[in-house]
């Protein structure tokens, strides 16, 4: 492709197209490639289904520090998009602070409903519907206690609302009938932020797979008032996108970006105590999941304990379950983390921690 051509928007993209030379040999983090017929040794077989126009080889092998990865083709344009995924994992807002008249502590945001293309894999855009033009929307963070205002205004074509998972009155429940906002309108939430724990937003219109599937959404932290011991926290979205409207995704990802942390791993530190907060909002996909290569995690179920509930290297997610993940690695070196279903691996669930 060259400078001067239009993205392509592939109108016939299916992710049954996509695992069509990928084949059988997809193995969870094995050298397999999503385009590219030399992964295959020739071409498909004649009854296989149709494959890629050649000048849209989707993905290719590469290989990472002796480690064979799913890769994409090109990069995205961050810029274009307005949000990087690797700022995104640590760019938690806490925001306009301030105090009531009993000494609570307030924390006020502002949100903007707006449609916005964003690009999920090079060359693969999604007409997605946005919280402050990203996806996902703004991390939310605060302390149990805390008032969160949150002025939201309605920029889109369509009726939208923020639901928050958490406690809250009826009245700021963010369902059609309590806090729904209509196109060109505005409604603020006002609640106070409880129970501690990993959380998450999103819109609750109709049809609410679709507002969800559209970009909607995204991670509510509330810190317990007592503290948690010192780590290097990170915010990890899973999502996926259904490019063609078809019912199922042909894009799967960590924080919007087919294949974000292969391309660009997350570095940490040796020894460093890491504090990941999962929340999966994929949708038509009845469960999503992580596993951590050559490690295991604390699971914190929800966030919502000061205690682990377990210690495991792989957990599944429900769409809105979160878990808060702690670990550490003890070496340097590069390490896989993916989820534990290969179509997804193949489609851009795949990352690395660099940890150094």
């Amino acid at each position: 492709m060259s400078e001067d051509s239009t993205p392509t928007r592939w109108p016939g993209l299916t992710r049954r197209r996509l695992l069509t030379r990928a084949g059988a040999a997809g193995a969870l983090g094995g050298a397999v490639m999503l385009g590219g017929r030399e992964a295959l040794g020739g071409p498909p077989p004649a009854a296989a289904p149709p494959v890629l126009p050649d000048p849209g080889l989707y993905c290719r092998l590469r290989t990472a520090s002796g480690n064979a990865a799913n890769m994409t083709v090109g990069s995205v344009d961050h810029a274009r998009n307005g949000f990087d995924p690797v700022r995104l994992l640590t760019d938690f807002d806490g925001g306009e602070v301030s105090t009531d008249r009993s000494g609570r502590t307030v924390r006020e945001y502002r949100f903007t409903a707006v449609a916005k293309e964003i690009e999920v894999a090079p060359d693969v855009f999604f007409p997605a519907w946005t919280y402050n033009e990203r996806v996902p929307g703004p991390t939310i963070r605060a302390t149990e206690g805390d008032r969160i205002r949150i002025h939201f205004a309605n920029g889109s074509e369509h009726p939208h609302t923020i639901h928050f998972h958490g406690m809250h009155p009826a009245s700021m429940d963010g369902v059609p009938g309590a806090g729904e906002v209509y196109p060109g309108d505005e409604f603020t939430y006002d609640f106070i932020a409880e129970p501690f724990g990993t959380h998450l937003y999103h819109c609750h219109s109709l049809p609410l797979k679709n507002h969800i599937h559209r970009g909607l959404y995204g991670a509510f932290i509330v810190d317990p008032l007592q503290g948690r011991p010192e780590a290097n926290e990170m915010v990890m979205v899973l999502n996926g996108f259904d490019t063609n409207f078809d019912g199922e995704n042909e894009v799967y990802a960590v924080n919007t970006v087919a294949f974000a942390y292969a391309e660009r791993p997350i570095q940490i530190q040796a020894g460093q105590l890491q504090r990941a907060h999962v929340v999966n909002v994929t949708e038509f996909d009845p469960i999503n999941s992580i596993h951590l290569h050559a490690n295991f995690f604390n699971v914190y179920r929800s966030g919502t304990s000061l205690e682990p509930s377990e210690f495991v290297d792989v957990i599944s997610f429900m769409q809105a379950e979160r878990h808060m993940l702690e670990f550490a690695y003890r070496e340097p070196g590069r390490f896989m983390f993916h989820a534990h279903q290969a179509e997804f691996v193949e489609l851009g669930w795949m990352s690395f921690f660099e940890v150094i």
